[in-house]
């Protein structure tokens, strides 16, 4: 590239992110800090649109001092930008701001081989803070050019309370005992629950904003960067799942459907959906790995509010989206998930491993008044404690809270709205 171009570029960049709004501060941002102090390079990875640049920004103005660059190259005159420019824009940037030791850059994704210069950089004394918007930016490859020197963080959509601070709702410790504002929480969840936590639509409202998000990510993240030709059985497979989050899906199935020739396709169009952050798959807890993986995965999506502008599915799915809601909170909370089948075919929806053995089981039912609901919920869940030698279930719901105890046994049920808040003040 020409080097009047790329200063042109970060001329620009700088005067937009000073006068950037730095939005709310993200629950996050103190555990970044931390990492700021290791020597290691900081990837902080996540859906488009979803905050990291705002996140960078929030940090560099967290800083004691302006040792820093920063650079975004998701910007289109950047087409053309190869690893040999990274000289050229590392001598601009000294001539400048002078000589300093840490680097903000955003997307890195956009070039290939970037691990290159990032590692020599910091083999000479210089610290990286980066973010990309897929998870293959640490592939194996990467991660070895690295030699292991980073630390790996997603950054995922709003959480409730980041939402609650959104909308000027600051909580307090005693609220949730309070009627007045219990049911504003409770009005509040019902927005989140459907509106998602995507920053830009929740400060807009305007559909088109995910719509657009959902359409850069088949085609500039996935079409483009795979080299994709059929983007129309892509698009109609990304429609598939968002239509049935919290549903099954079977590979075999999928691709008799969109006659797709190979389960391979199907495979690999899946796996990029997923390393865009789009969407996530699990399986079948099984101590056999065979069964693992024959059995049906289920499929959810990063925000509730992306799968319903697309899907329109809210309104008659809203048992499918509380599950959908639930799995982006415990993905948040880093817990190793799956769905359990017990010996008489009742489904759980999520339990959670720890270590070598499951830790915690947890249903999700939005409502669960009537006697059959009540059954099946509660019943699944003794029949898989049992099998699974534990002493404490859960079940999240919409609006019920109650406690069953049996055998020296305890299920806890839970508006979803209070696990979120509870821990938290």
């Amino acid at each position: 590239m020409e080097k009047s171009q790329l200063k042109e570029i970060i001329l620009e960049q700088i005067s937009i992110i000073k006068n950037k709004d730095a939005g709310i501060i993200r629950d996050c941002l103190p555990d970044i800090g931390k990492f700021l102090k290791l020597p290691h390079c900081v990837v902080i990875a996540g859906l488009r649109r979803v905050g990291k640049s705002t996140l960078l920004l929030q940090l560099m103005q967290n800083m004691e001092s302006n040792d820093f660059y920063y650079f975004n190259f998701e910007d289109e005159r950047l087409i053309n930008f190869t690893t040999d420019d990274f000289n050229s824009l590392f001598e601009i940037l000294v001539e400048l701001y002078g000589e300093k030791k840490i680097f903000f850059l955003d997307e890195i994704q956009n070039v290939a081989g970037w691990e290159i210069f990032v590692r020599r950089m910091m083999d000479k004394g210089y610290k990286f803070i980066i973010t990309g918007s897929n998870a293959s930016l640490l592939s194996k490859e990467s991660g070895t050019k690295l030699t292991g020197r980073y630390v790996f963080m997603i950054l995922y959509p709003f959480s409730f309370s980041e939402f609650l601070t959104f909308k000027g709702f600051i909580i307090k410790k005693d609220d949730l005992s309070i009627t007045e504002k219990r049911a504003m929480i409770k009005k509040l969840f019902s927005e989140y629950l459907k509106d998602g936590g995507m920053p830009e639509y929740l400060k807009y409202q305007y559909a088109e904003i995910l719509k657009s998000l959902y359409d850069d990510i088949l085609y500039r993240d996935i079409s483009a960067r795979y080299q994709i030709r059929d983007v129309r059985s892509l698009r109609e497979l990304a429609l598939y799942y968002l239509s049935n989050i919290s549903g099954y899906i079977s590979y075999n199935k999928l691709k008799n459907m969109f006659m797709l020739g190979s389960v391979n396709t199907i495979k690999s169009y899946t796996e990029y959906l997923e390393n865009s952050f789009l969407i996530f798959t699990i399986n079948i807890f099984s101590y056999s790995l065979k069964q693992q993986v024959i059995a049906p995965k289920k499929v959810y999506c990063l925000d509730n509010g992306i799968a319903n502008a697309i899907s329109f599915g809210f309104s008659k799915n809203s048992g499918k989206y509380l599950e959908n809601f639930v799995f982006i909170e415990l993905k948040r909370r880093n817990k190793e998930m799956y769905y359990y089948k017990t010996k008489n075919n009742l489904e759980v929806d999520f339990v959670i491993k720890k270590g070598a053995k499951i830790d915690e089981a947890i249903q999700v039912t939005y409502e669960i008044d009537s006697e059959s609901i009540r059954n099946r919920e509660i019943n699944s869940l003794k029949q898989a404690m049992s099998e699974l030698s534990l002493d404490k279930g859960l079940i999240l719901t919409y609006d019920h809270e109650e406690k069953i105890t049996f055998e020296n046994n305890e299920i806890n049920i839970l508006p979803v709205y209070k696990w979120l808040l509870e821990n938290k003040y």
